[in-house]
């Protein structure tokens, strides 16, 4: 029933909506969306994400811009952040580990990418969530 009233919402959505939502209903970037949400912890490029969607880099990274309002690298490092952020809050696994389950090579990467974010270091969002 539920994705019977997501599709429905998706008819309703205006052809200039923008967010990930309304990319679904676009064949290029839904099925660019579908590869980065089925595996967040590859280590993805524009080409490659193309390649895998039989799509050019061009009308890729123009389409996903445009109807998601950010590029897919960005869309990519957000969404592996925002699954972070949820392994943080729910578990007790080392930063590093956390950062590696979700695509960083290194915890300062990880470290910094998130802090850019969010603007707390890993540990301290983790703390700042267990105390509430």
């Amino acid at each position: 029933m539920f994705v019977e009233v997501v599709r429905r919402h998706l008819e309703t959505l205006p052809l200039q909506q923008a967010g990930w939502l309304a990319g679904l209903r676009d064949p290029v970037v839904g099925a660019a969306l579908s590869q980065l949400h089925d595996q967040p912890d590859h280590a993805w490029t524009l080409a490659e994400l193309a390649r895998k969607i039989a799509s050019s880099r061009t009308v890729l990274a123009e389409r996903f811009s445009h109807i998601v309002g950010v590029p897919p690298m960005m869309y990519l490092m957000r969404w592996r952040l925002q699954l972070a952020a949820e392994q943080l809050t729910r578990g007790s696994a080392k930063v590093a580990a956390v950062g590696a389950q979700v695509g960083y090579e290194s915890e300062a990467a990880f470290s910094r990418a998130f802090k850019r974010e969010t603007g707390m270091s890993p540990a301290a969002w983790r703390r700042e969530r267990q105390l509430a």
